[in-house]
């Protein structure tokens, strides 16, 4: 299925509901470190609900580790400072997205190792910093299923 990549997440509710996404999508969840909390976080759990037991989440120790385990080719960076919006995007199984940390978004040096192409952003109202994590997470998710015509492989990613 997809790939959620969060960048260094700060606010466990939002990695809680994420994860509740990835279950009820069939999406696998990637964190890498620093975590702005312990992943046996009350808030986290209270969030993702029983959900964290189905969900696969693995973990990195940096932007490096992760991209030296998974690679670069179908990885899309999600900020406010992309051009493309995600809707003139087509996208396939096994597509991931990266999405930054919920205070300060994805950095710059991050933002530099992708082409302009692959840099998404959604659409808001003028003057507006940003959407939540989760919320903006569950507007890519499904809209790459919604492409791939809610296929999905039960099978263990």
């Amino acid at each position: 299925m997809f790939n959620v990549v969060l960048f260094e997440p700060e606010i466990p509710p939002n990695t809680g509901n994420i994860i509740r996404l990835c279950a009820n999508t069939g999406a696998k969840l990637h964190l890498i470190h620093p975590l702005g909390f312990e992943m046996n976080a009350k808030e986290l759990r209270r969030a993702g609900l029983d959900y964290i037991d189905w969900s696969n989440a693995y973990h990195y120790n940096n932007f490096e580790d992760y991209i030296d385990k998974n690679g670069f080719k179908s990885l899309y960076a999600v900020s406010t400072k992309g051009e493309k919006y995600y809707s003139n995007c087509n996208f396939f199984k096994n597509d991931s997205f990266i999405f930054g940390p919920e205070t300060r978004g994805l950095p710059q040096k991050i933002l530099d190792k992708f082409e302009t192409e692959k840099i998404l952003k959604i659409p808001m109202v003028e003057n507006n910093r940003s959407l939540n994590l989760s919320n903006a997470t569950s507007i890519i998710i499904y809209e790459a299923w919604r492409q791939i015509n809610f296929k999905y492989d039960n099978k263990k990613y």
